[in-house]
């Protein structure tokens, strides 16, 4: 039994009129004639008298017609409930993320994803080392800096993201802020170490205005959320990733120093190893990264010099 058939079955009984409803379900008479005698044969019996100026619903249509009603409703909200499964996101989303971001701005970010999304299961790992998605339990993985690995698919989060120099008040009112570039050589530099390579040497501009300067410090650490952390405990000056303390800096727990000049870039990225684990998981998380990082973006050009 064919479904157009039936509602135009159930539109003729309504409308009181089988050209009307033809009209209505874009038929011609012709074949709208054809559907209304094939469902009654397949019935068995006469739905609709009918002659060339009336029509009416028999005793068996006028029974039938309340089936026909229920099922294309059944149906109708069959569709709807696909359409409410469709948009359900379910599943693991397995994802690794740097140690400072993924601690202290990823993630209320995917608690609010999975409040929004109660299927949707979450598997972080975090580190600053980069994850080899080959290897690790991890599909995506968030990466600062220029992707070096051409057999992985890199897609751009925020390609304006750079570092900035950032102290405590309580650090500041002790040692004072620097005047320029050559003044950090007089202040304890809090340094990130990332494998053997102590990043030490801090350069600043682009092009022929690129200025930098090696500095020292008493502490460094390969976790870059300690770093951060040693900032805000007041224990010296941090170059780091905007996005990394954008929030800190709102609060007035750190303060943007020598703001007027333009720090490394720092690119965040959202890498795997081929886009067809580019599923709607990670496309939710990559347009949600993508909105919230553009915002703290744009409140850096708000932030005092």
């Amino acid at each position: 039994m064919r479904i157009d058939d039936l509602q135009l079955f159930v539109r003729t009984a309504e409308l009181g009129s089988l050209s009307a409803a033809a009209r209505l379900l874009d038929l011609s008479p012709a074949v709208a004639s054809a559907a209304l005698k094939r469902l009654e044969q397949q019935l068995g019996t006469r739905l609709l008298a009918r002659s060339t100026r009336n029509l009416r619903l028999t005793a068996e249509g006028e029974g039938f017609l309340l089936h026909a009603r229920n099922a294309l409703a059944s149906l109708d909200e069959g569709r709807r409930q696909l359409a409410r499964g469709q948009d359900d996101v379910s599943g693991v989303l397995q994802l690794s993320a740097p140690s400072d971001f993924g601690r202290n701005v990823l993630l209320p970010w995917l608690d609010e994803l999975q409040r929004e999304h109660p299927k949707l299961s979450v598997r972080l790992l975090l580190g600053d080392r980069n994850a080899d998605l080959f290897r690790q339990a991890a599909d995506i993985a968030l990466r600062y800096g220029t992707p070096e690995d051409s057999s992985l698919v890199a897609l751009p989060l925020c390609a304006d993201n750079r570092r900035v120099l950032c102290a405590s008040p309580a650090y500041l009112a002790r040692h004072g802020e620097p005047k320029d570039v050559a003044h950090l050589a007089q202040h304890n530099c809090l340094l990130y170490q990332l494998g053997s390579r102590v990043h030490d040497h801090w350069r600043f501009g682009r092009g022929a205005t690129e200025a930098g300067i090696t500095v020292s410090g008493d502490r460094f650490c390969d976790d870059a959320d300690v770093v951060r952390r040693w900032a805000l405990a007041g224990l010296g000056i941090a170059y780091k990733s905007w996005l990394d303390v954008a929030f800190d800096v709102q609060a007035g727990r750190l303060k943007v120093l020598l703001g007027h000049l333009e720090g490394e870039a720092a690119p965040l990225n959202l890498m795997c190893t081929h886009r067809a684990q580019l599923g709607k998981p990670v496309q939710l998380l990559r347009n949600l990264l993508r909105e919230r990082c553009q915002a703290l973006l744009e409140q850096r050009q708000h932030v005092s010099l």
